[in-house]
């Protein structure tokens, strides 16, 4: 089953902050699956933990390969109140999953590396366009629109959001509609 793509120019309908969590893993050591199988495998428990609940303040994922070693997944969250609530309870997967990647740390003589990297993007700080495709990251958690609806630049777009955390901007510099007449986006 593969998502239809989206025809035209499409944008996320992402609104406020965008929580962004990065989190990953690395086998060091391929001949000992026996360190790296466990903590691989505890990841999609989460995701469908997480999925299967949408009180969790989980609005979508994707999981990435960055080479045979390196495995990762780009989460979004509706709040980062909500992401800390997650691994912090202690009756939820990732409780668990973290006591058993701290047991085999101590004994696992680095077979396996481990990372997470936490992003709070506030309004006007990010933007997104997807030509011809599916909904995919941002766009798949939080819904689409199309790229009229927030600006045909980037500028534009990233004004959009700022607009909507800020307050109504001024007026436009020499940034100005007239001023862009004829101007391809720059993303």
């Amino acid at each position: 089953m593969f998502a239809k793509p989206i025809p035209g120019r499409t944008t996320a309908a992402a609104e406020g902050n965008v929580v962004l969590f990065l989190i990953g893993m690395r086998i060091n050591h391929f001949w000992a699956p026996h360190h790296w199988l466990p903590v691989f495998l505890a990841m999609p428990r989460m995701l469908r933990e997480l999925s299967r609940d949408p009180q969790s303040g989980l609005l979508g994922y994707q999981l990435l390969t960055g080479s045979p070693r390196t495995y990762y997944v780009v989460q979004y969250w509706e709040s980062e109140e909500k992401l800390l609530k997650y691994a912090a309870a202690p009756q939820q997967l990732h409780r668990k999953a973290w006591a058993m990647i701290n047991r085999f740390e101590r004994k696992s003589r680095q077979h396996v590396g481990i990372w997470h990297e936490t992003y709070i993007v506030p309004p006007g700080s990010y933007e997104s366009i997807y030509g011809d495709m599916p909904p995919y990251g941002l766009g798949a958690a939080t819904g689409t629109l199309p790229i009229e609806r927030r600006g045909a630049t980037a500028r534009e777009r990233f004004a959009h959001g700022a607009k909507g955390a800020h307050g109504a901007k001024g007026a436009e510099g020499p940034e100005s509609a007239e001023g862009r007449e004829g101007q391809e986006d720059a993303s």
